[in-house]
């Protein structure tokens, strides 16, 4: 009996043990580092938040190891798509959400800020007059929409510049492309003229090697990020946003710290400038809705670091309170 007795206090002991070390590895709660969060988070989308979500996946990884992630950039349309049939676990989108979208199931969240910036090539012959005047909302809708403006010397008020405009957009559907036919008449960007091109990358590459280009570009994508200062061939057009016929010091960005503090404090106009969000099918659970609640918390103080304008409080708190 002694013995029986004995086998069954040491089968006790080990299953108590068994049930503590299996306690250990429990998941921590969300934003608390060291737990046993695991798994793969799957990611496409804007091109405009891209470069802020593969940060935010290297500072999560660093706190739950064993996490993956796979991010890639494609359009706003894609990481719409992509999220909807259930093809990746986050969709980035850097527009609005449309009702429709809504309807099919797509829960979102803002989770920073951006803008878009109008970029030209830095030989462009009548770039002088551009940094000293500015373009008016108008002039950029005739440009890209009716196409009644053409040449160069048009833009600036001197006719005898003939040299034509070379208009470049996005191909791909993205959230740049949305918010700069927003800007000029609550366009769509199938109204916006101009020859295609895939990305945010793409279009901007093709305005520096044109010294008649002019783009529009995000702006992670438009400003150097070593230097601060716009990419090497590239310059910022300045939008005379009040149509005095010059281009005022609050208009102009030569740094990406100035077009940063503009769009922060509202001086940029909106569109373009907007939110970026990020879109599951139906509302997040598990690993998934943990990312996110971090993003909104823990993770916002990468958000300036990287290069963004961080949302008000009231609207990240607003945003927790719909993740739960």
């Amino acid at each position: 009996m002694a013995k029986t007795h004995y086998v069954r206090t040491t089968l006790s002991f080990l299953f108590i043990l068994t049930l503590l070390v299996a306690g250990c590895g429990q998941a921590a709660p969300s934003g608390q580092g060291g737990g046993k969060l695991e798994g793969t988070i799957t990611i496409s989308g804007a091109f405009a938040l891209y470069p802020m979500m593969v940060r935010w996946g290297e500072e999560f990884k660093k706190l739950y190891p064993d996490v993956k992630f796979d991010i890639s950039a494609g359009g706003a349309g894609k990481g719409m798509s992509d999220a909807l049939a259930g093809a990746v676990d986050i969709g980035m989108v850097s527009r609005e959400i449309y009702p429709e979208e809504e309807q099919k199931g797509a829960f979102w969240v803002p989770v920073t800020r951006d803008a878009v910036f109008v970029s030209i090539n830095q030989k462009n012959p009548v770039w002088e007059d551009l940094r000293r005047k500015g373009v008016t909302q108008d002039a950029f809708i005739d440009i890209y929409i009716t196409g009644k403006i053409t040449t160069w010397g048009q833009v600036v008020g001197r006719p005898e510049v003939t040299n034509p405009i070379h208009v470049f957009t996005r191909s791909d559907a993205c959230g740049a492309a949305d918010a700069w036919a927003k800007y000029l008449g609550n366009k769509k960007q199938e109204n916006l003229k101009g020859v295609a091109v895939y990305g945010d990358p793409g279009l901007l590459d093709a305005v520096v090697k044109d010294p008649l280009g002019i783009g529009y570009n995000n702006l992670n994508y438009i400003f150097d990020a070593q230097t601060g200062q716009p990419v090497a061939g590239a310059v910022i057009v300045p939008i005379d946003a009040d149509g005095n016929g010059q281009a005022d010091p609050a208009e102009t960005y030569a740094s990406k710290k100035e077009a940063m503090d503009a769009v922060a404090t509202g001086r940029y106009p909106s569109p373009p400038a907007r939110d970026l969000n990020l879109v599951t099918k139906g509302k997040p659970t598990g690993l998934t809705k943990a990312f996110i609640a971090w993003i909104l918390t823990d993770g916002q103080k990468y958000v300036d670091e990287v290069g963004y304008i961080a949302l008000v409080k009231s609207k990240l708190d607003a945003a927790s309170q719909k993740l739960d």
